[in-house]
């Protein structure tokens, strides 16, 4: 297998438009690494460059030991599978996952026992004389699987491969990806703008917005200490509550306050942000560390606000409220317990321990 190496990575387009903005990351050999981001973010043009199907501008683009900028993309040992699947519609299922072997003049026994290998590991053996036209979206999709694994590539490229599943299928193929990945040991890289896939599927994230990285890391270093306003408000759903205020000494305390909302920080942040007392900051709390107060035992430090409730959302195992404190709109995941009403005032307990504060010009994370 193989590690990938960017470094430097640009790419200009005619028109002007820089959509890839001195990109530098390693997919260590046998590593799941995820690109997500927002639509027009660069994670597709950055795959595309790896495999060779647009020109870079400049920087540098490594597999192994070897430098592919201008290797062709049929040489870089790479498989791509893309949105759309890119199926031959004239094609059976066999001849569709044996066309790069047949390009490649492998002999017949050796293509038969690839695909059949192929086909059993995604459970298609009975799809092998059947047309795309003849197979639902998940089928096709374990074609276009099937079609890079006969080619044990040093490395695999996923555009988006699930975005046109529905989601139940999707959370399917999510797993069967991931175990794919366990079987295989290849190095993949794989793009999204599901950050629900990002999390539950990667070794590492990328996360990328206008061109630029953002953040990598490991998706819970991620989700718990996010580099910046974009990062923590991307990743996680439902998103994190960012509000607007400063922080003021209150009774010996140093506090966040804006409208409605005065709490106490705890001692280790009050030690690590007092050069901004009577400044203003960012405070952003993730709805699971939102308590009704009747039931905050979860909370490691509770700070009590009047809020309210004026949406709830049940889903079953949760329930999610539209809160309104002061002039700020917060969303809270609560547990099917005691609940409110819509309309209804509540006391709710922030878990401050949970907190994250940021700079309001820089938007980076202070803690």
């Amino acid at each position: 297998m193989a590690k990938i190496t960017i470094k430097n990575l640009n790419k200009f387009y005619d028109n002007g438009v820089h959509a890839v903005k001195d990109v530098s990351f390693e997919a260590q050999d046998k590593e799941f690494m995820v690109l997500v981001g927002p639509s027009g973010c660069g994670k597709t043009t950055v795959l595309r460059l790896i495999a060779g199907l647009e020109e870079i501008s400049s920087g540098e683009i490594w597999i192994g030991d070897k430098l592919v900028n201008n290797v062709h993309p049929k040489d870089r040992n790479i498989a791509m599978v893309f949105q759309n699947y890119a199926l031959y519609p004239h094609m059976t299922v066999f001849d569709n996952m044996a066309f790069a072997l047949k390009l490649r003049k492998e002999d017949k026994p050796t293509i038969r026992k690839k695909v059949d290998h192929a086909a059993q590991l995604l459970g298609i053996q009975d799809l092998l004389k059947r047309r795309p036209a003849q197979l639902s979206g998940g089928q096709r999709q374990r074609v276009a699987l099937g079609r890079a694994i006969v080619r044990n590539p040093q490395v695999f490229l996923f555009d988006e491969p699930l975005s046109n599943l529905d989601a139940k299928l999707r959370v399917q193929m999510r797993s069967e990806i991931v175990k794919l990945h366990r079987h295989l040991e290849n190095t993949m890289i794989y793009v999204t703008h599901d950050q629900v896939e990002a999390m539950t599927m990667a070794d590492r994230i990328v996360v990328m917005k206008d061109g630029v990285i953002h953040q990598i890391d490991t998706p819970l270093d991620i989700y718990n200490n996010p580099a910046n306003m974009f990062v923590a408000g991307f990743i996680g759903s439902p998103a994190i509550n960012l509000m607007s205020g400063k922080l003021e000494a209150r009774e010996s305390q140093l506090c966040f306050v804006t409208d409605g909302v005065c709490v106490a920080l705890t001692q280790t942040q009050q030690e690590k942000l007092k050069s901004y007392q009577d400044k203003a900051i960012v405070f952003g709390i993730r709805p699971e560390d939102i308590y009704d107060a009747r039931f905050d035992s979860m909370a490691d430090a509770p700070q009590k606000v009047m809020a309210l409730c004026d949406i709830v959302e049940p889903l079953g195992n949760e329930y999610h409220l539209q809160l309104n404190v002061g002039k700020n709109d917060l969303t809270a995941r609560f547990d099917p317990k005691e609940l409110p009403k819509a309309g209804e005032q509540l006391e709710v307990s922030f878990d401050m321990a949970k907190g994250h504060f940021f700079d309001p010009d820089s938007e980076l994370s202070l803690i």
